[in-house]
C-alpha cells in the first residue's frame, strides 16, 4: 500500500499540493498517495486523528489550521517553536512531530528563484497570523535592515514584533503606513482568497520593490494588480508552494525533491 498523506485545510479544493506531491513522488521514485483533507473550522484535531488512525503518515496544513496543529504536536522543531505555527505533521512512534516549512520556502523562492536578495532591504510583512510567523524567523535570518509587521488588528502586529524587537523588528496598522517605502512587501494575510485588497496606501513600494503574495491563483490577486499599478514587481505564491512542499516532503521521505521543473510545470499549466 501507498504511504497516505494529505493537505487538511478550510478551504482546500483550490490546492495544487496533490499535484506538487505526485510530481515528487514520481521523480523520487516514492510510492506516496496525497489527497486533500477538508477539516469542519471546529473539527481539525477530530480531523488529524481519523486520518492517523486510517494509516496517514503525515500532513500538510493550510489556513486556519497552523496554530492549533502548533498546539497538537506533542513535539516540534526549532523553527516551529519560534513560530508557534505548524504547516507540516509527521507521523511516527506515537508522537505528532511539527515543523514549520512556510519560511524556508518563502525565502527560497525569493532569494533563488527570484534572484532577489533580502539582505539590508526594508521588508514589509502583512498579517500576524500562522502564516507570517512561519515567515518572520527566515526573513530575519537573512539580515534586512527593517521588518516591519503590519495587521488589521494592530495588537496582534506589535505581540508578534515584540517577540524579535530586538532583531530590529517592529508593529503596526496600516494607517501607520502611510509616508513610508519598503523593498519587498509581503502579503501573508488571508485577504486575497476573498477578492479583498488590505487598505494600504499608494506610493508604499520603492523603485525595484519585489511585491510577494504567498496566495496564488490563475490570476493576480488585488494586492498583486494594485503593486503592478504602482509599478512594482510582482509574483505570486506558487514557487513558494512548491519550496515548502519540497521541505516536507524532505521531512517525511528523506530526501528533497529538485523544484525547478516543478516550478516550471505548475506556471506553465501542464503539472497534472
Amino acid at each position: 500500500m501507498s504511504d497516505k498523506y494529505a493537505l487538511i485545510g478550510n478551504p482546500v479544493a483550490h490546492s495544487f499540493s496533490p499535484l506538487i506531491h505526485a510530481e515528487f513522488a514520481r521523480q523520487t521514485g516514492h510510492d506516496v498517495e496525497y489527497t486533500r483533507l477538508l477539516a469542519p473550522l471546529d473539527g481539525f484535531a477530530a480531523a488529524v486523528e481519523q486520518f492517523r488512525a486510517q494509516g496517514g503518515k503525515g500532513l500538510n496544513v493550510t489556513l486556519p489550521f497552523k496554530l492549533e496543529a502548533y498546539k497538537l504536536s506533542t513535539r516540534h522543531s526549532a523553527r516551529a517553536e519560534h513560530a508557534q505555527a505548524v504547516n507540516t505533521l509527521k507521523f511516527e512512534d506515537g508522537a505528532v512531530f511539527g515543523d514549520n516549512t512556510d519560511g524556508a520556502g518563502l525565502v527560497r523562492d525569493i532569494e533563488v528563484n527570484l534572484g532577489f536578495p533580502i539582505v539590508a532591504m526594508r521588508v514589509l510583512l502583512m498579517g500576524a497570523g500562522g502564516a507570517a510567523r512561519g515567515a518572520l524567523l527566515p526573513l530575519l535570518e537573512k539580515k534586512p535592515v527593517t521588518v516591519v509587521i503590519a495587521n488589521r488588528t494592530v495588537e496582534k502586529a506589535h505581540e508578534l514584533a515584540q517577540r524579535f524587537f530586538h532583531q530590529g523588528c517592529s508593529g503596526c496598522g496600516y494607517d501607520e503606513l502611510v509616508n513610508r517605502q519598503f523593498d519587498l512587501v509581503i502579503n501573508a494575510t488571508s485577504a486575497s482568497i476573498a477578492g479583498e485588497l488590505p487598505p494600504l496606501p499608494a506610493h508604499l513600494f520603492a523603485p525595484r520593490s519585489l511585491v510577494y503574495d504567498m496566495m496564488y491563483g490563475k490570476e493576480p490577486t488585488p494586492f498583486l494588480k494594485f503593486a503592478l499599478e504602482q509599478g512594482a514587481r510582482i509574483a505570486d505564491g506558487s514557487g513558494m508552494l512548491i519550496e515548502q512542499a519540497a521541505e516536507s516532503f524532505l521531512i517525511w521521505r528523506g530526501v528533497r525533491p529538485d523544484t525547478a521543473q516543478v516550478i516550471a510545470k505548475l506556471r506553465a499549466g501542464t503539472l497534472l
